[in-house]
């Protein structure tokens, strides 16, 4: 006869079961439940839509749409939208808007999904280690994400864009530097939780070492903390950019971004040439907010409660 077994606790913000060692597995109704539950949300995903055309557009687009983004022109300086040819007008340099907001949107992206993919991942190590191994340690490790949080994110980044040259590679590292202390308070606190788990205690008690307790059982189980979050980073990260963009600490030309072009736009906001000021702005106000939507949805999909609704 079968000896018998003691139900393993749920996963911390997914509606999975923990096996035996604390592994995470997700049941294939959970799944279900959890892509029904996102489905719900039309705006949601609408947005998800939003986002996949817009990166298909800004990294295929050129292949198909080619212009010389690199050159000046100013026999075509200022053309109107469907002059010559120009979709949407050409800028004062006589670059090709179009290709432009394009060659814009690859720079905005890759420093925003790669800002906050660096960002998340060293945020949620940095949290778990410090919830897990409390004390002296997580106050040490706490009290420093406290000091630069109490830094403006604004000032950090001008400072830290002004003393480094700016480049899409030292922008992603900028814009880390300032995302990565959010999502490290967020899963110190989901630690703390789930450190007393009675899963946690059998592997330490089976000579579990702490490297495989936070890399095998705590950060798995924060998955949904961390896949929210990382959504919202990435928001942030483009926003971010593009404000750097605005203030002239983008990247440095022939190369662009949306905050880029968004700034040198508003100097002929008085001249009626809107096509070098609505593209960027739309391009960087609907992103976001789809970042944000889908964010938003994929929290409720992972939430306990709404799974076992």
């Amino acid at each position: 006869m079968s000896e018998a077994t003691t139900p393993s606790p749920p996963v911390a913000g997914l509606a999975g079961t923990l096996p035996e060692g604390g592994e995470v597995t997700i049941t294939g109704s959970a799944l279900r439940m959890m892509a029904d539950t996102f489905r719900e949300n039309r705006m949601a995903v609408v947005a998800l839509g939003y986002i996949a055309l817009v990166i298909l557009v800004c990294f295929l687009g050129p292949l198909l749409y080619h212009t010389d983004q690199v050159h000046t022109n100013i026999a075509e300086a200022s053309l109107a939208p469907g002059t010559d040819g120009h979709v949407l007008g050409t800028d004062d340099d006589g670059y090709d808007m179009l290709g432009r907001l394009l060659l814009g949107g690859q720079a905005s992206l890759e420093v925003g999904l790669a800002a906050a993919l660096i960002a998340v991942v060293f945020g949620a190590l940095w949290g778990a280690v410090a919830g897990y191994a409390g004390g002296v340690v997580d106050a040490v490790m706490m009290r420093v994400v406290d000091t630069l949080l109490a830094i403006p994110a604004l000032f950090a980044l001008l400072v830290l864009a002004a003393i480094f040259t700016p480049s899409i590679p030292m922008l992603i590292v900028v814009v880390a530097l300032v995302a990565w202390l959010v999502p490290a308070r967020l899963v110190r606190g989901e630690t703390l939780s789930l450190r007393t788990r009675e899963y946690v205690e059998a592997v330490r008690v089976m000579g579990g070492g702490s490297t495989r307790i936070v890399l095998r059982h705590i950060i798995p189980n924060t998955i949904g903390t961390i896949m929210v979050n990382a959504t919202f980073q990435v928001a942030d990260a483009i926003l971010l950019v593009a404000v750097l963009g605005f203030l002239g600490l983008g990247v440095p030309p022939p190369a662009t971004d949306w905050g880029s072009l968004l700034s040198r736009g508003t100097n002929y906001v008085y001249a009626g040439d809107w096509w070098l000021i609505y593209p960027a702005g739309i391009a960087i106000a609907t992103t976001v907010a789809a970042f944000n939507l889908v964010g938003d949805a994929l929290r409720d999909s992972l939430e306990v409660r709404l799974q076992r609704r």
